[in-house]
């Protein structure tokens, strides 16, 4: 394998010329550039990405910790984040913390180990004193980590509303609330409770007193959380009109219904949280309330290199929500 001196030798330079045209540094004309790049060619040389960035004190990565990209909206997400990521010169480390305190942990020291310039965080079951002590720039996605942690997130409190006001206006009296995640354990930064308190809010107004169903965030069996859905459906046969915390839980309800011979949206209707693409593909398709993860991932992405560049940006950065009425509703 090539080194950097066998650049330097093939290309009649000094190793300290070669390494000022790798790192851009300093002034190099355009003719010794183009002698390296023509020797770096010729020997097939790859540059040492870890050695630069310490020459650099700059990696041009950015750490990403999720629950998991198995989840449509974090996968989503991802794609979306690792776009705009490399729109601005950035490649991303992905870390999938799967709720785990002990795996979140060693993902952060990991990333600080391999000097990440930035994390994003949309995962976050520790304390939130780890994530301050952490020294990087840091944007949370949709949970609050602290006072002085920049903060990207939707507009979760009326999307409860929106979703509380269709089912009211769509003649629903006996509604659920599906969610979980949102509720357990090392989960009270999460600004998707917010969906939950919108939507009782929007029921208590209209008299009506909905169910609460909190699933299993921990249960990664599909079979056992379409029982419960199905038990809790057997138990309350009047249920009319079903809000799930997301598009994934929706579609599993959407099954369940389906199972039990339940017309939809003539029995019971629903709707989801989110717009991921499964949304649209369901039959019959979705009603759900839109995030638009797109904007957020730009926004996120931006956050971070304003803060890697040293510039103040602001500490909220909320978007609004919009209803998408389909074939659940």
């Amino acid at each position: 394998m090539p080194k950097i001196e066998d650049v330097a030798k093939k290309a009649g330079v000094s190793v300290t010329t070669v390494s000022r045209v790798l790192n851009n540094r300093g002034y190099i004309s355009q003719k010794t550039r183009e002698k390296v790049s023509q020797a770096m060619k010729e020997l097939n040389y790859q540059p040492n990405e870890m050695a630069r960035a310490l020459f650099r004190r700059k990696s041009n990565m950015i750490g990403l910790i999720i629950p998991t990209v198995a989840h449509p909206f974090f996968s989503e997400l991802t794609y979306h984040l690792e776009y705009y990521a490399d729109q601005n010169g950035y490649k991303l480390l992905l870390c999938n913390s799967n709720r785990d305190i002990i795996k979140e942990r060693k993902y952060i020291e990991m990333l600080k180990k391999n000097q990440v310039d930035a994390i994003i965080m949309g995962s976050s079951v520790l304390d939130v004193e780890h994530y301050l002590d952490l020294n990087l720039p840091l944007v949370s996605f949709d949970r609050i980590l602290g006072d002085n942690v920049p903060l990207v997130t939707s507009d979760n409190f009326m999307g409860g509303k929106l979703a509380g006001q269709l089912l009211i206006k769509k003649g629903c009296r006996k509604t659920a609330i599906l969610y979980r995640g949102i509720g357990g354990p090392h989960h009270q930064a999460m600004l998707a409770s917010s969906r939950v308190q919108g939507f009782k809010e929007e029921m208590m107004a209209a008299g009506l007193e909905p169910f609460y169903v909190q699933l299993d965030a921990s249960d990664e069996d599909d079979l056992k959380t379409r029982e419960d859905i199905a038990q809790f459906l057997k138990e309350y046969p009047n249920v009319d009109g079903i809000f799930a915390s997301s598009d994934v839980i929706a579609a599993e309800v959407l099954q369940v219904c389906h199972q039990l011979n339940k017309q939809i949206p003539d029995d019971i209707k629903i709707i989801g949280y989110d717009d991921v693409k499964i949304a649209s593909l369901l039959s019959p398709s979705l009603s759900t309330v839109r995030q638009p993860i797109e904007d957020m991932s730009r926004c996120t992405i931006e956050m971070i290199v304003k803060q890697v560049e040293g510039e103040e940006i602001p500490k909220l950065s909320s978007f609004p929500v919009t209803l998408v009425e389909r074939g659940t509703t």
